[in-house]
């Protein structure tokens, strides 16, 4: 969708029309214009110009047509409308020449960087960005759509790397960044060859402020001023006259006369650099300390308060310490499961939360035991309730009543 598109309302206000570009010749017929003015869009007539429509005007150009000029003030649009219009542009055996009037955005900025010259007015801009799209249907279909714009991305990006000399991630990045460029920073990011001044003769030096940023990291090679190679042959009256002039200050600073020859002025510059000669000053042997003895060690050892323990006697003391401490535990560990067995013994706690009140009593020793004083004991059964009889004694009592012996008696 272009965001530049007239509304209904507004197209029959404007003299300006999405019809097949108009044609004019000049220089004996020999140069033509076009203008493109309208939107890129490939429904044409009211929405803007097709591929197809342009296509038609360029193939009614006369065969003597040498240059064609493409005059510029669109917003742009659709990315493969544009691409067939540039690319029957280069087809064309004429020369093109694009001169941006107004505005070159979105497409209509690579049509414009992709033909044989870009010229832009004083105040035009030129607008990139990445490719736009619509899609309709599941994740896979919106994954697959993603993937297009990103090639369409880098396809556009070419032609503008194409036009600068530099490389394609590059103006990805400008792309991303949604970029606008005047006159002069079109020149100096290398899109533009000229800027076109307000009389349209003369192609004018791009010496201009940068309004907003610096631009010159996407330059090509070609717009960036070169040094004279030191082989390269130049004006001997020009390099006379440097000499002269380096003569006189030399002799203003080293007190000979102006018209000494060069004998006299590398003589006198010797003796200046003599003058000025730094005697080297001798580095002072470096002494080492002597090694301390041992009664000077243990005096500074004693003074700060440390004390001095044999290598052997160190690790024995360390691994009582070790064991010390595995016993301290192994005593803690006895000490809290005799504490949860009691409490399983008296009801305080169930068997099956024992690793629990395990964990509990190592982490906080003094609150759980504080805890399981305070639970009631049998909380959890662990008397007799109630008597109970043997199943066969049970039998045995209820028929009883038919023991003969008994009813004998």
């Amino acid at each position: 969708m272009n965001p530049f598109l007239r509304n209904r309302q507004a197209f029959k206000r404007t003299p300006v029309k999405a019809e097949i570009p108009q044609t004019r010749s000049s220089d004996n017929g020999t140069t033509a214009v076009l203008r493109l003015y309208d939107p890129i869009d490939s429904w044409g007539e009211f929405w803007g110009v097709s591929a197809k429509e342009f296509v038609a005007a360029i193939d009614e150009l006369p065969e003597k047509t040498t240059e064609i000029q493409l005059l510029i003030n669109s917003p742009g649009g659709e990315v493969w409308e544009g691409l067939a219009i540039l690319n029957a542009l280069r087809r064309h055996d004429a020369r093109v020449v694009a001169i941006v009037e107004g505005i070159a955005a979105s497409s209509a900025s690579f049509i414009a960087a992709g033909v044989d010259e870009l010229r832009i007015m004083e105040n035009a801009e030129f607008f990139i960005h990445n490719a736009w799209g619509m899609c309709v249907g599941n994740a896979a279909d919106m994954t697959k759509m993603s993937a297009d714009l990103e090639h369409e991305d880098r396809n556009i990006a070419s032609i503008y790397a194409r036009k600068t000399g530099g490389d394609v991630d590059t103006w990805l990045e400008a792309m991303k960044n949604e970029s606008w460029y005047s006159a002069e920073e079109a020149v100096a990011a290398g899109l533009a060859d000229s800027v076109f001044t307000s009389d349209a003769v003369d192609e004018t030096p791009v010496q201009k402020a940068k309004n907003r940023f610096d631009l010159s990291a996407l330059a090509r090679n070609g717009h960036r001023p070169t040094n004279s190679s030191a082989n390269e042959a130049g004006d001997p009256e020009d390099k006379e006259s440097v000499m002269d002039t380096l003569k006189e200050g030399l002799a203003e600073r080293f007190g000979f006369g102006a018209d000494a020859d060069d004998e006299t002025v590398l003589k006198a510059i010797d003796e200046a650099l003599e003058e000025q000669t730094v005697e080297p000053v001798e580095t002072p042997p470096v002494v080492e300390a002597a090694e301390p003895t041992l009664e000077s060690a243990l005096a500074v050892i004693q003074k700060n308060g440390l004390g001095v323990v044999e290598n052997a006697a160190l690790t024995e003391l360390i691994a009582k310490a070790e064991r010390g401490d595995q016993a301290r535990a192994q005593q803690m560990q006895e000490a809290n499961n005799a504490v949860i067995d009691t409490a399983i013994r008296e009801g305080r706690i169930a068997p099956a939360s024992r690793e629990q009140f395990l964990n509990l009593l190592t982490d906080n020793p003094e609150g759980t035991r504080k805890l399981i004083d305070q639970l009631p004991k049998n909380l959890v059964p662990v008397e007799e309730s109630g008597h109970g009889q043997s199943p066969a004694n049970a039998v045995e009592e209820d028929l009883g009543w038919f023991n003969t012996r008994s009813k004998e008696a």
